[in-house]
């Protein structure tokens, strides 16, 4: 906060300062990735009811604009990841284990669109979409394979799921428990945003109440059994990825938050019970600036919300610890070579912005899953931020600069302003229902793309310096013979198991999910009588039914 008497003598100069100054500009349009107009210059003029202490506070002091910890990267870098899985279990396996050679910190497992959506790979469904988009994972077998000679109790395991996710995760465990490593010594995260699903990704499978159901069993569950685990990584990543402006991602990923501390509550759980293994996954643009102040408003509104609203005496409640990956959708097929510096420049925004964890991507992926030679590039590039650049000396290096200040406050207002508009709208649930976010991502989308067309926005090979020659970077292949060896797994699967003991376990699982209680007991003993995950979905499909979403007119 300043005297007024500085303000007026700063204002003073200001005005004299823009009256001297040049008025040649280049003939561009000066915005943010979200299409937001910037200012020649930012001062104190730009936070006139800022208050250093209060709004920007110190480093792992609430509201923890600066940053969760009071050490920053000094104390511990960030976790370096790199989301990796495709084809079978075998050949993920294997580039898990490279990565880990490599310095990777813990893994982060994708999976193929069949097993996103809950069918078994010999499915029909799934024709042609085998171990495209990750790794397929049909069975607690395929999950043995996959995790085979990965210290469960040593290694942190991410993974990007969410309507199977009680069942995936489940999976897991059962895995750590054949290792000998007991559920409350596992340490990972579990994507498990359903909400989001409906709101850009579209990988839904049940109707929204009992996907919530699913979810909130498992935030109850690992409360009580796997203490260690984060049950929800709510992601802003994909909304971002379906076109998203900046205070969207941060607005809508909030506010799905929000709702999950509610359904806990309403569960009969209390707030400070859960909310401290609540994570967050956002996304890194291109736009260095808007990106830092988006994590730093994000840090400041939970901490708010989590004690002014829903009262957490914890506060470890009030913390929002994040991981964060580069943006996947900036990535060029034209000059691929350029995504290595899209890369670091968004990488280098997640670590002055305080993530806890990061997953760099490779310069091919807007062509295939990367190669071994890109995905240690993009690991590099994390290793370099840490070793060489100085930015994880200090902590919060870029805090009260009045441009991060200004830009951190516009998204903060930017974001309690869509809170309003969704609470008016009867909250999450309902604008999901009547299409609101969908439509203000679409259109936030289509905007961008406009921009991108009548050259007000520059992408570098595409729109502008562009170059003809033909691409010379080499493309991932997968083995060729995965897809057969996988279905042929399934087929002696279902022969070798002890069907009567898997008929029992799922009808169980059937019996549950009809009732109120708990569901994951039951998913685990039906993962470990080797029933499938189609198998499981199917049960779960005959009681929740399938989710189509509406047309909005």
């Amino acid at each position: 906060m300043f005297d007024q008497k500085r303000l007026a003598a700063l204002r003073e100069a200001q005005s004299r300062w823009e009256k001297s100054s040049p008025s040649g500009e280049r003939p561009a349009k000066f915005i943010t990735a979200s299409s937001e107009e910037i200012n020649r210059l930012y001062s104190p003029l730009d936070l006139p009811d800022f208050d250093y202490l209060d709004d920007l506070g110190l480093p792992g002091e609430y509201p923890y604009t600066r940053g969760i910890h009071a050490t920053g990267y000094r104390g511990r870098l960030w976790t370096m990841r790199q989301f990796a899985g495709f084809g079978s279990a075998e050949e993920s396996n294997a580039r898990y284990k490279y990565l880990l050679g490599q310095g990777s910190g813990g893994l982060s497992i994708a999976f193929d669109l069949p097993t996103l959506m809950g069918y078994d790979t010999d499915a029909p469904e799934a024709i042609g979409e085998f171990g495209k988009c990750g790794v397929a994972i049909s069975s607690l077998r395929d999950m043995e394979i996959l995790l085979d000679g990965i210290p469960l109790g040593q290694i942190s395991t991410s993974m990007t799921i969410n309507s199977p996710a009680a069942i995936l995760w489940a999976m897991v465990i059962a895995v750590a428990e054949k290792q000998g490593v007991s559920p409350d010594k596992l340490r990972g995260t579990l994507q498990n945003d359903i909400l989001k699903e409906y709101i850009a990704q579209k990988e839904y499978i049940f109707p929204p109440e009992p996907s919530m159901r699913l979810v909130v069993d498992t935030m109850e569950y690992g409360a009580q059994h796997v203490p260690q685990w984060n049950t929800i990584s709510i992601s802003g990543y994909h909304i971002r990825e379906a076109g998203s402006t900046a205070a969207q991602e941060l607005a809508f990923t909030l506010a799905d938050g929000m709702e999950y501390v509610r359904w806990g509550i309403t569960r009969g759980m209390d707030v400070d019970e859960f909310a401290p293994r609540l994570s967050f996954f956002f996304n890194a643009h291109n736009d260095f600036f808007e990106e830092i102040a988006k994590y730093r408003a994000a840090r400041r509104i939970w901490a708010k919300e989590m004690r002014d609203t829903f009262h957490a005496k914890n506060p470890r409640s009030w913390l929002m610890r994040f991981h964060t990956q580069t943006a996947g959708m900036t990535l060029t097929a034209q000059q691929p070579e350029n995504n290595i510096v899209r890369v670091a420049l968004q990488a280098l925004a997640a670590i002055l912005g305080g993530s806890q964890s990061l997953h760099t991507n490779s310069m091919d992926e807007a062509l295939a899953l990367p190669s071994e030679k890109a995905v240690t590039i993009a690991l590099r590039t994390q290793q370099i931020i840490a070793s060489e650049s100085g930015a994880a000396n200090t902590v919060d290096p870029l805090g009260g600069a009045f441009f991060v200040e200004a830009q951190t406050n516009r998204l903060e207002v930017q974001a309690r302003e869509y809170f309003e508009r969704i609470e008016d709208l009867g909250g999450v649930l309902p604008a999901i229902a009547r299409g609101f976010f969908q439509t203000e991502i679409s259109d936030a989308a289509y905007r961008y793309q406009r921009e991108v067309d009548s050259h007000v926005r520059t992408i570098v090979g595409v729109n502008d310096y562009v170059d003809e020659k033909p691409l010379t970077i080499p493309i991932l292949q997968m083995d060729p013979v995965g897809y057969a060896r996988q279905i042929e797994r399934l087929k002696n699967l279902r022969q070798e198991r002890d069907n009567g003991r898997t008929g029992q376990a799922l009808d169980r699982l059937r019996l549950a999910c009809q009732g109120t209680e708990n569901t994951m007991p039951h998913l685990l003993d039906c993962v470990r009588a080797y029933a499938t995950l189609g198998e499981i979905v199917n049960v779960m499909k005959e009681v929740f039914g399938m989710y189509t979403e509406p047309v909005w007119i």
